[in-house]
This record gives structure tokens, sequence and C-alpha cells, in this order.
């Protein structure tokens, strides 16, 4: 290496020691003011500033010692460096001299073996001067270098010519010239030069050497600062952790006093809670007792009145009686229509659903609307191509309809446009979970769009509250839309309204997708006709423990042309089927003290197997409707009805197709769960037990394959992630089954989105319901299956 080489990087590992021990230097005196501070302060020092600091000295000492470490490095590779140079000048002059003497043997002996440590000598000298000129600087060092190569070539030049001299037989030529001293005289000069050049490279190891010495000693000095930097940070850390840990501890004392405070606030909170939604419940109870007493109150004051009215004018006025008495029929219509509006609203409403093509309802209605709503309302029906089958009441879906349209009507005093629109549709897991009770899947939208007043969001949200009305009094009686809600919701569908005021509403009917083959009743209600009489002098027996009604329906029947039994029990009218076979219709109460009007028609079904049945009820929620839709084969009339009503029910009953025996028409829908939560199994079995379903239990794949066997379910409710076999596993071998061919399957699992709803339907699914799963959805679902004969109970 050359001289400046080394000279500069002297000084730039100077300079980086030198800030190292400043470094480490400020350091000694942060400690040292902060150890000042600490007995000042004594109590009252910050454990913080003095950690920060600490760590910031040990900082600093690593850098002065790395900064150590990388002079004394340097310094190590200078010396090896200046050592080798040293050597390779001692081999030029230890090979020169080899030379030399090389030459004086031969020069005396006349001996060529003499010439091998020459030539030898004379090759290596010459490669010792390039390795020197490869590490000098350009300059003085190697100019000096340059020259002395030329002095060592011209002493090799002179000493090959002696020995060509004395190899042509020239001997004294030869000695002359070693006697003429030139040769010496290079070699002087040569060894002087590669002297001066030792003794500066020894200067320079020298002090090298004792810059690794000093180097060494800093070292050591500073990591002996640094273990103690490192000893008082941990016993500083010791001392805050210390500190810390009891801040910590007051700290949790003083939380667990706070969440005391705040459990018996929350108590106290929740205590309110629930004295508030009691009160609103009271309140919302109130309201609703409120309305139904007011109109009530008003349509028995009208029956009151008239029949008073009709009484007194009986004898002296029979035509002003009869005026009296159509009014006091009318009130009582109205009460009955109430009735049957509350029980849509609370979905209690026995409902007859069956397949409907909602293009061809609402086409069939279209003249009927247009002249319910008059010539300043235009109607107009968009129809979609290709449109699914609805699966509802057809009766309840028209009421709807013509509900929705009185409610456009009323919003368009000065006249407008009234839009009935249908479409396929399908509403996702997301949009589902952000309603209750709504599971995702394929619907049939009808959506009625009026172009009137509109309303405000805060209408919007009490829109279907019962008796919650905008209209003046008189003019409503703020049911219409509850019943719609109620219908809706029962029949398993959604509705939403969508309003802004000044440009209309639209009412958008969600209704289940039908997936069997199309039935081949209408889709529209049949017109009214003429109550039909008995012409066959066919034998009714009336079952009903009230003895007003039982003798009403009695004399109205005779009235009709039927000859009536009647019975106020079920064990008299088992006994009255009994003595007469001429028995054409049973017409039975459903709810009785002694048994209900089921088990008895499943009495008299043992005894006459052809005979006819006909249930009537204000209200059951279970014995002949189960999540208020008919049970299949089922024929219901419901409380209070009118004579032209009863006389059309009965005939239909009569004239219909043959009854179908006890074991169809009566078996309950066979539910199997499968499950590995045995707590989520159990409650959602016992609560289908208690609504009438024959439920079926299995904790893994295996044994859900093995109950299905003996068990023959109408509908399983599998966990996707069912322990050893999977749900999906379990459906596909389910699917290959005889028995789980037809089986309506429904997955459940804690999450939805699309990937998993196409596993489920690759996997042979017909259903996909997220947990928490909804009773009323999965009723809903059940029901809408009819049983398989070979599963029937």
């Amino acid at each position: 290496m050359g001289i400046s080489r080394r000279r500069d990087k002297r000084a730039a590992a100077s300079a980086t020691f030198r800030a190292g021990r400043e470094a480490a230097a400020h350091g000694e005196r942060t400690i040292r003011h902060c150890a000042e501070r600490m007995f000042m302060r004594s109590k009252f020092i910050d454990t913080s500033s003095f950690l920060y600091a600490g760590f910031a000295i040990l900082a600093a000492s690593l850098f002065a010692a790395f900064a150590f470490v990388g002079k004394q490095a340097t310094d190590y590779r200078d010396v090896r460096q200046l050592i080798g140079e040293k050597r390779i000048h001692h081999n030029i002059l230890d090979r020169l001299q080899e030379a030399e003497s090389a030459e004086r043997g031969y020069l005396l002996t006349n001996d060529a073996a003499y010439l091998a440590p020459f030539d030898a000598a004379k090759a290596r000298i010459g490669a010792d001067f390039d390795a020197l000129l490869r590490v000098s600087e350009p300059g003085e060092e190697r100019n000096t270098l340059e020259a002395q190569r030329a002095l060592a070539n011209e002493k090799l030049a002179e000493m090959a010519k002696t020995v060509e001299l004395q190899a042509a037989g020239r001997h004294e030529d030869a000695v002359a010239i070693v006697r003429a001293g030139s040769g010496k005289a290079f070699m002087e000069r040569l060894r002087v030069g590669l002297d001066d050049k030792t003794a500066r490279q020894q200067q320079l190891i020298d002090s090298q050497s004792r810059a690794v010495e000093t180097n060494g000693s800093l070292l050591r000095a500073g990591a002996a600062l640094a273990i103690s930097i490192t000893i008082l940070i941990g016993a500083a850390t010791i001392a805050l952790l210390r500190g810390r840990l009891d801040e910590i501890a007051s700290a949790q004392s003083e939380l667990r006093d706070v969440n005391a405070a705040l459990s018996t606030e929350a108590a106290q909170r929740e205590q309110l809670a629930e004295q508030l939604r009691q009160s609103q419940k009271m309140e919302a109870i109130g309201q609703l007792t409120g309305g139904l007493a007011h109109d009530f109150n008003n349509m028995l004051a009208v029956v009151i009145g008239s029949v008073n009215l009709a009484k007194r004018r009986l004898a002296t006025d029979p035509a002003e009686t009869l005026r009296y008495l159509d009014s006091a029929l009318e009130g009582a219509e109205h009460a009955a229509t109430l009735t049957h509006r509350l029980l849509a609203f609370s979905r209690r409403q026995p409902l007859a659903p069956e397949p409907i093509d909602p293009n061809k309802m609402v086409s069939s209605m279209a003249e009927m609307l247009r002249r319910t709503l008059g010539e300043d309302v235009r109607l107009e029906a968009v129809f979609a191509g290709g449109l699914w089958r609805a699966y509802a009441d057809t009766s309840q879906l028209e009421t709807t309809i013509l509900n929705l349209a009185l409610n456009a009507r009323d919003a368009m005093p000065q006249g407008g446009k009234l839009t009935i629109e249908t479409s396929n549709a399908y509403l996702d897991e997301e949009y589902a979970a952000r309603e209750v009770g709504i599971p995702p899947g394929q619907y049939v939208l009808i959506a009625v769009t009026d172009t009137g007043t509109g309303m405000s969001r805060e209408t919007v949200a009490r829109a279907f509250d019962p008796f919650f009305t905008t209209k003046p009094a008189g003019r409503g009686t703020g049911l219409g839309l509850s019943q719609v809600y109620g219908f809706v919701r029962q029949s398993g569908g959604h509705v939403r309204i969508y309003s802004e005021q000044g440009l209309g509403t639209t009412v958008k009917l969600y209704l289940p997708r039908h997936h069997g083959p199309a039935s081949a009743t209408t889709t529209s209600a049949t017109p009214a006709r003429t109550a039909p009489r008995s012409e066959k002098s066919e034998t009714i027996l009336i079952v009903e423990d009230d003895v007003r009604v039982r003798d009403l329906t009695a004399d109205t029947l005779a009235e009709l042309g039927y000859n009536v039994l009647a019975a106020e029990s079920a064990a008299a009218a088992l006994r009255q089927l009994e003595v007469n076979p001429n028995i054409s219709l049973l017409f039975t109460d459903v709810v009785m003290p002694d048994t209900n009007g089921r088990k008895l028609a499943e009495e008299a079904w043992k005894r006459r197997p052809d005979l006819k049945i006909l249930f009537t009820t204000g209200y059951t929620p279970n014995a002949v409707v189960h999540n208020g839709v008919l049970d299949p084969g089922v024929e219901l009339i419901v409380k209070p009805y009118s004579i032209d009503r009863l006389a059309r029910k009965v005939r239909d009953v009569l004239d219909g197709a043959r009854a179908a025996p006890p074991e169809t028409k009566t078996s309950r829908r066979k539910v199997m769960i499968v499950d590995d939560d045995a707590a989520v199994c159990e409650a959602m079995a016992e609560l289908l037990r208690l609504e009438n379903y024959d439920v079926g239990v299995a904790s893994d794949g295996m044994r859900a394959l093995e109950l299905t066997q003996s068990f023959k379910p109408d509908v399983a409710l599998l966990d996707l992630g069912l322990p050893i076999m999977d749900g999906y596993e379990t459906a596909r071998k389910l699917r290959a089954t005889p028995e789980g061919r037809d089986l309506l399957l429904i997955a459940s699992t804690g999450s939805g989105g699309d990937e998993v709803r196409r596993l489920c339907e690759d996997a042979g699914f017909d259903l996909h319901l997220v947990k928490p799963i909804d009773l009323d959805t999965l009723k809903t679902l059940i029901d809408g299956q009819k049983p398989h004969p070979s599963r029937a109970t």
C-alpha cells in the first residue's frame, strides 16, 4: 500500500475513533449528570428519563466500540501490509546477493552449475518489483521504486555480461569488469535506497502497533462502560417495573371498583330498559286494543242500535225493519272483516297456498281494478317474460293487491298512474342478513307503484303498524298495510316500501317461488253466485259446544234444505254417527272442551272412511293449521261466516272428491335434524315438536344415513360442519339412497356467501339457511314440502 493512501485511511479511522470517543465521553457526562440528578432529587427521580439517558449512553458506547473495532481492523491490515512490503525489500537484496555469489563462483570455477541460483534470482527479482509497484501510489514512491528497479537491472546486466564473457573463454575480460567496481557501486546505491525504505516502513509499523494497542485499551474501557451502563439500566428498569406494577395494581383496584359500579349501573339500566320495554309493549297493546275497541264499539253501536230499532218497527213498519236489519248485518260484516285483518297482521289467518301465475292473476283483476280506481287513475301492467310461479293463497293475494291499489288511489286525489309490475328476484345473503326472518333465495316480485303524494321516512317506518293511518277520520281503519304485511310474511315472503314525498310510492311484494309442478286451480277468484241449496236431502251433523252458535248454524242449514243433526260434544257426535249411516257431512268446530275437532275427525274416519268433513273455527293455532297454512286435504270455513258463504262452502265440500284416508290426510311432517352440537340439536327439536312436527335427531353423517332408512323423514336440516363426514358429503350420500332421493335437504351454517351456496347446490341441497335460524322461516319451508306417501305415519 502507498504511504499517502495509508495516511488517508489513518486520518479517516482517527476521525471515526475521535467521534466514538467523543460519544463515549458525552455518554459519561450524561450518565454522571443523571446520577447527580438522581441523588439530588432522591425519590422524585424521573426513572423513565434515566432509562432513556442510559439507553442513549449505551448506544453511544456501542457506536464507539464499533468505531474502535473498525479502526483496529484497519490498523491490523496496514501493519500486515507494511510487514509484507518490508519482507519483499529484504528478498530483493538477498536475491541480488545470491546472484552475485553465483556469478563469482562461476568466474572462479568455470562450473556452469553455479549459474542455476543466478538465473532463479534474476527471475524472482523482477516479480518482487512488480508486486511492490502494484501497491505503490503514483508519484514519489513509485518513482523511487522505478529507480531502484533500474539499478537492480543494471547490476543484473553487468553480472550477465561477465557470465557471457566467461562462457566465451574471455576470463580476463570478465574479471576486469568485476575489478572495475561499478557493480559494487550499484549494490551500494540500491542497498541504501532499500534500507531507507525499510526504515520508514518500520516507523509506520511501530506507529500502527501503538495505535492498535491504544484502540484495544479504549475498546476494553468501552466494554466496561457498556457493562456498567447495562447494569445501571437493568437496575433502573427493575425500579421502573416495580413502580409500574404498583401503579397497575392500584389501577386494577380502581378498575375493579369502577367495574363493580358499572355492573350495578348496567343492572339498573337493564332493569329500567326492561321496564321501558314492558311499558312500550303495554302502550302498543293499549294502542292496539284502543283502536280495536273504538272500531268494534262503532260497529256494535250500529248492530245493537239497528236491532233495537228493528224490534220497535217490526209490528208497525216491516219495510223499515228490513232496512235496520240490513244495517245491523253490514255492521257485523265489518266487524268480521276487522277480525280477519287482525288475524292477517298477527300471521294467524289460515292460508291455503297454491302455485300462482301472477301475470294471469293481475291480468284477470285488471278490469275490476280499473272500475275501482276510477277514471282519473290510469292502470298499467308490466309483465315479465319467463316469470316463475309464486306459492301463496290466491284469494289473500288478490285482497292484498286490491288493498295496495286502493291505498294508491287515495294517495292520488288529483289522479295519476298506478303501475303493477312482475319480475323474478333473488335476495342474497347480504340483503337477507339485514332483514329479520328473511331467508335468501328465489322470489317472485310484484311491485305496485303510484305517482301520488308519497310518504315521509317517519310514515314509512310506521306504515305497517296496526291502526296507524294518515287518512282523515272515517277514511280508513289503519289495518290495510298491516294485513298486507302479515299475509306476505306468513306466506314466507318479504314486503318493502320505497317512497319519496311528492314523487310517489312503490310497495314490493316478494313471494316465495314455487318449485313443483303447476296446479290445475285457477289464479283468480270466481265470481260470487247465488247460495246453493240441497236438492238431495243430504244429512249434516253439526258438532258445536256453544249452544247459540249450534242452534243458529242448524237453523241456517235447515233453511238451505239440509237435514240437520246436532251434537254438543265429540262423544255425542260419534254416537250419532253409529246410529245414522246417512250422514253425508260432519261439520265440526275445531276447539271444544273435551277434545278438538281434528281428533274427532280421525275417529269418525275410522268408522266412516268416505265421510266428508268440514271444520270451522274462529282461531286455532295448530289443530288443522300449521304456521298459518292449512294441512293438506283439510276443508275449513272461518267464523263468522254469512249464510251465502256457508252455503257455497258446504256445497263445494259435498260435491268435491271423496275424502282422503286418515293416514294421508292427518300425516305430520317428519323432520330430521343433524348437528353435532347436542344443545342446539335438542333445542330445535323441542321447538319443532311443540309445533306438532315429528322429529328425529342425529349427531353425525353416518347416524343420519341410518336414521333416514328407519325414520323416512320429509325434511332434513343438516349442519355443514359435521365431524368425520361433513354436511356436503352427507347430502351426496343421502341423495344416493332411495329414501333421500326426494328429501327436502336444508343446509345450515354460520356463514353465507356465493361460494357456500354454490357448494350446497353441487352437494344436492335444496335450500341454505344461515344461523341463527328463524323458526317461522323454517316452518314455512317445512310446510311447503308435501309429505311423501312412503314416509307418512
